[in-house]
């Protein structure tokens, strides 16, 4: 993407932002209707399957469980629009809600606690993508603390610490503006909050909560607030931990958080990218939501990245968010930040390039798998 363009496309964002992203309350389906809220499930009377999916309702106050196969199994009821969730070996699931961050037992379906935020400012729970409270969240690699990036609506961000023992916030650090994602290094020593609002990547000392902010901005920073050309999200590379953070499928900004340098890499799906994973070998998985631009951008998209850097593009029908791979299948959140979600989960074949749909979740947004 060249200057003029990128100038043309920030000018172009700030005019339509306040329409353009979908601040309302949650429908039934699309842009219509009454919320609809799932009761929780009763347990059941034996355990969801290693490999069920778990996905955030963010268009409703659920998480659903799903079958890869046949689908939805069944919802518990977590808090306001849930965005992020992390599973842990214990199965107990960590959903970043508008409220506080839910505990839910996936082996009995059933919600544990809601562990009210200590960031002030929030307003009252609501939902779409400018809502305040939990957006990204991660699980230490031992398992003992959470940390989940929460957006206060008109400033700076917040990342909190709970203690997955007593369920307590026990620390909290600032972070740049909508910490999109949260991701944690391989060691567990540092946390980083991928800060779309403020062009930047927040890393946090898990032992001392001091911070260091560090610039991702290949575009430039022209357009502030109303600029498209932000980071989303980020996946720490298993072989040297340094953050790969996807832009325009034309860009990929490989960040060394030990120097705060950072290098560019070409991308080549040419469209909007948002959600991304990283597969034990390496490989990247990157969400394409759709073109900024369709006189000039492509339409949605997988990018499956290998570490040598070569890529295959995978079309997807409509856009997309987020996505979790199991072997070599990967599952792609049909819920969207904004307008065009749809209730269901893209499976995508990573080796044949073959895609089907499946059914499942009101605007399904984060998701992960069950141990």
């Amino acid at each position: 993407m060249n200057a003029p363009r990128a100038a043309a496309l920030a000018l172009a964002a700030t005019a339509v932002l306040l329409t353009a992203c979908d601040t309302t309350a949650p429908a039934s389906s699309p842009g219509t209707g009454a919320p609809t809220s799932v009761p929780a499930s009763a347990a059941p009377s034996d355990a969801p399957a290693a490999g069920t999916l778990l996905v955030a309702d963010f268009g409703a106050d659920t998480v659903t469980f799903v079958d890869p196969d046949r689908g939805a199994l069944g919802s518990v009821e977590v808090g306001t629009a849930p965005y992020g969730l992390a599973v842990g070996e214990d199965g107990r699931a960590w959903v970043a809600t508008a409220q506080g961050v839910a505990v839910v037992d996936t082996r009995a379906r059933e919600r544990l606690a809601l562990i009210p935020y200590e960031t002030s400012g929030l307003g009252e729970p609501a939902y779409g993508e400018y809502r305040g409270g939990g957006m990204g969240i991660a699980l230490a690699p031992d398992g003992r603390h959470v940390y989940v990036g929460v957006n206060v609506p008109g400033g700076n961000g917040r990342l909190e610490v709970v203690d997955t023992r007593t369920l307590r916030v026990t620390g909290t650090a600032e972070t740049g503006r909508r910490p999109f994602d949260v991701d944690v290094s391989a060691d567990g020593r540092h946390v980083y909050a991928t800060n779309h609002d403020s062009f930047d990547v927040t890393a946090v000392d898990t032992a001392t909560l001091d911070t260091r902010r560090f610039e991702v901005a290949p575009y430039g920073t022209e357009g502030g607030l109303g600029s498209w050309l932000k980071p989303h999200y980020a996946v720490v590379r298993p072989s040297d931990g340094r953050l790969l953070l996807p832009f325009e499928g034309e860009r990929l900004v490989v960040l060394d958080p030990g120097t705060g340098r950072s290098t560019v890499e070409r991308m080549t799906a040419d469209t909007h990218q948002h959600g991304a994973a990283v597969t034990p070998d390496g490989t990247l998985l990157v969400v394409g939501t759709g073109p900024i631009d369709p006189a000039e951008d492509e339409g949605p998209s997988l990018t499956v990245r290998r570490p040598d850097g070569r890529e295959r593009v995978i079309p997807l029908g409509g856009p997309h968010e987020d996505v979790v791979a199991v072997g070599r299948t990967a599952y792609v959140t049909g819920g969207f930040t904004r307008d065009g979600y749809w209730d269901g989960l893209t499976v995508v074949d990573l080796d044949t390039g073959e895609t089907r749909r499946l059914a499942a979740g009101n605007r399904p947004l984060g998701i992960a798998v069950l141990p």
